[in-house]
């Protein structure tokens, strides 16, 4: 049972109580990421992230540390595309402690300047992490190929540029913006008690309300191509095609198809190119969903002289997929595969506090498992079919590294 409480600044606080567990998670959710960020700020959301755990006016960097590790707790943060992520899991004895340094770290944070400049280098060497380790760089070149200028195509991290621009009034001036009283989402689940709720109102309480609304700016998805030049081991590809945003209606449909065609040990995917060619180690697909827009992605690996080969199997295998569809057996495999694992999923608190933050922030309702599993049983072998015939005989945006920085033979057709 999902209590929802709306502060009177437009603050939502969701609470899930589960007295049967002796652990809380709480999740304080901003709706805003590098998607919401102009050129020039590109990256300030992550790097706002970052310097939260840098110090407030009365607890030292260390200290923030020190208050969750003495407890045997977890704090860490996240930043999206669409939503950032403040959160930690402790036990239950210790909520009060958790939402006191999660609110002292929201309201109360100092961005020392010594402290920026540190942070600042800390994200460069990230920066650098991503741009060294291709199979990660590639999924940011395919963002760039599939929404060209538009903020979804930004990379989340920024880049060295906009990040060597950033002081404390850009990340005044991003919260004064962005983390207001809408924009914000408290998402707590676990043996929940009456006090924490009230001290979750007060703290939060406190955020101004919002007066700037994000602008309608739905993006176009493009299927251009971008390929980098450089000296590894493989060559490291993507393919992109569009997809759908979250809450559509045939989104079970694309869960299903992404299922079948490389999300998991027995999709089409990873049984024909990996294990009946041998092909690669690593090939998978995934779908990402956003407020107005979609992609399903592909990504494999191989050596430089097989990459052709690679990319011809990639295409062959969706292009079967997208002309002759799947199988019920391979939908009824689907469906019971896809409510396991929201099912397993739903025994951890985090779990739980997450899908309830996410909808809340992303869809504004929440839905029962019952519902949900109604839904995944709702869909048929047709509604599949005709969404892989509708998506994968697309052109899809590709991004590739390799070697040559040419692209294989097959794309020239």
């Amino acid at each position: 049972m999902i209590t929802r409480i709306e502060l009177d600044n437009g603050v939502r606080i969701l609470a899930e109580n589960i007295p049967t567990v002796r652990s809380v998670s709480i999740g304080v959710w901003i709706g805003t990421g590098s998607r919401f960020e102009s050129q020039e700020e590109n990256g300030v959301s992550h790097f706002l992230e970052h310097m939260f755990f840098k110090g407030t006016k009365t607890r030292s960097a260390a200290e923030i540390a020190e208050s969750f590790d003495r407890i045997g707790g977890q704090v860490n943060a996240f930043t999206s595309k669409e939503y950032t992520c403040y959160y930690a899991k402790v036990l239950d004895d210790h909520a009060g402690l958790a939402v006191d340094v999660l609110s002292d770290m929201f309201f109360n944070s100092v961005f020392d300047k010594s402290e920026l400049k540190k942070e600042k280098n800390v994200v460069y060497e990230e920066i650098k992490m991503v741009d060294d380790t291709p199979d990660d760089i590639v999924h940011d070149l395919l963002s760039e190929a599939s929404y060209g200028k538009h903020a979804l195509g930004y990379p989340i991290l920024g880049t060295v540029d906009t990040l060597q621009t950033f002081d404390e009034d850009t990340l005044r001036n991003y919260m004064a913006k962005f983390y207001t009283g809408d924009h914000v989402v408290i998402s707590i689940a676990g043996n929940i008690t009456d006090e924490v709720i009230e001290q979750l109102k007060e703290s939060f309480s406190k955020v101004e309300p919002t007066t700037y609304q994000h602008p309608e700016d739905k993006p176009t998805f493009l299927s251009n191509t971008i390929v980098r030049k450089k000296d590894t081991e493989q060559a490291h590809l993507c393919l992109g095609y569009p997809g759908l945003s979250i809450g559509e209606k045939n989104v079970y449909a694309l869960v299903l198809l992404n299922n079948l065609l490389g999300g998991s040990m027995s999709s089409r995917l990873f049984q024909e190119i990996r294990e009946k060619r041998g092909l690669c180690y690593s090939v998978f697909s995934y779908h990402s969903s956003y407020q107005d827009s979609g992609m399903l992605t592909i990504y494999a690996a191989t050596a430089h002289s097989q990459l052709d080969d690679l990319t011809k199997a990639l295409l062959e295998t969706t292009a079967y997929l997208a002309d002759n569809g799947m199988t019920e057996k391979e939908l009824n495999n689907g469906k019971e595969q896809l409510k396991g694992s929201l099912m397993l999923s739903l025994e951890s608190t985090n779990s739980r506090m997450s899908r309830n933050g996410k909808n809340e922030l992303l869809l504004k309702k929440h839905r029962s498992l019952d519902d949900i599993v109604d839904e995944i049983d709702k869909v048929t072998l047709s509604d599949v079919n005709k969404l892989a015939a509708s998506i994968l005989k697309e052109k899809p945006s590709v991004s590739l590294i390799n070697t040559t920085g040419v692209l294989p033979e097959v794309f020239a057709k």
